[in-house]
């Protein structure tokens, strides 16, 4: 067995957002008394957002930010992933697992603008600076005269972007510019019924290597049963019932991240559950949405593929057709 003293080698990605993720879990690991060590890992994702890239043929937009990282985790070269969890398939390989979900942070879209403090005060026409097919369609459905500009990098690079008068607004996830303390600019969060986030929207996964599937440089599954102990105090029940009731229902439409769908899972006063969920045409000229409640006995299956058929029943599918 590996001596349970040697560090537990976290991977991440290379950006400012990912690096603070996996740092906040390794201060959690390392006040618990664990020795862990960072690796930082280049993904495809990261390498497209370079000028001048060219991305390969029949390239998997669902893996584009993870694929690197779950080779080093398969290998042996990483024990730990710390990822967004919206960046995650709904489906993971088998021989990978989400041993935590820790408490998630607020799920939410924000509007980013000093000159406009809203979508409604800003003028016929404007900019707004996003890259995602959701955003731009539930945005559309808001305000059917806004125009978009592509947005990519980081969050300062997109902030400076902004400030250089490449668009009038940004619309990102509350979760990454909470966590930088860049939210200088952010003068609204919309409410889920306004802008249904993405599934797992606010969550961290920490994966790793299933029971059974040992790394192939590493074959030694008391180590990896180590590492999912040591992890295990971040788990967040609650958090892990609402993002998989959200995941299952993005599954049950055959989505992902390039696709118009939004769904957002909390508990109730009453120990219950609350999910609201969108399905929205790309002009924004048609939106699907399912709110739903139920009491303490659901499941996350029963509740994400009970919104996931309302949906379907409504045309969602017909929606989804049209955005691919």
């Amino acid at each position: 067995m590996n001596n349970p003293r040697n560090p537990i080698r976290i991977g991440s990605r290379g950006s400012q957002l990912a690096l603070w993720q996996a740092n906040h879990i390794l201060y959690a690991l390392r006040d618990a008394g664990y020795h862990v060590e960072l690796q930082v890992i280049r993904t495809t994702g990261d390498r497209m957002q370079q000028p001048g890239f060219v991305p390969p043929p029949n390239l998997d937009g669902k893996g584009i930010f993870i694929k690197e990282i779950e080779e080093a985790l398969e290998e042996g070269r990483i024990d730990l992933a710390v990822h967004s969890l919206k960046d995650l398939p709904t489906k993971l390989a088998p021989q990978f697992t989400l041993a935590a979900i820790p408490k998630r942070v607020d799920a939410r879209d924000v509007w980013v603008c000093e000159p406009y403090w809203s979508l409604n005060t800003l003028p016929m026409g404007g900019t707004i600076g996003t890259t995602s097919p959701r955003r731009r369609a539930q945005l559309l459905a808001l305000r059917p005269d806004v125009n978009f500009v592509e947005i990519r990098g980081n969050i300062d690079t997109r902030l400076k972007k902004l400030n250089d008068g490449k668009c009038d607004a940004l619309v990102l996830a509350a979760a990454g510019l909470d966590r930088l303390k860049r939210t200088e600019s952010v003068h609204y969060r919309f409410t889920p019924e306004e802008l249904c986030p993405a599934p797992g929207q606010g969550a961290l996964g920490l994966e790793t290597r299933a029971p059974g599937y040992p790394a192939s440089l590493e074959p030694d599954e008391d180590r990896d049963a180590y590492i999912r102990n040591a992890i295990a105090f971040l788990e967040h029940p609650h958090t892990r019932f609402c993002v998989e009731a959200e995941r299952i229902t993005l599954d049950a439409l055959g989505g992902g991240c390039q696709l118009p769908i939004g769904a957002h899972c909390q508990p109730t006063a009453t120990g219950g559950w609350h999910m609201i969920a969108q399905v929205v045409a790309p002009d924004g000229d048609t939106v699907i949405q399912v709110v739903t409640e139920t009491g303490p006995e659901a499941s996350t299956q029963s509740l994400g593929l009970a919104v996931a058929e309302e949906l379907k029943a409504k045309g969602a599918l017909e929606l989804l057709t049209a955005a691919v």
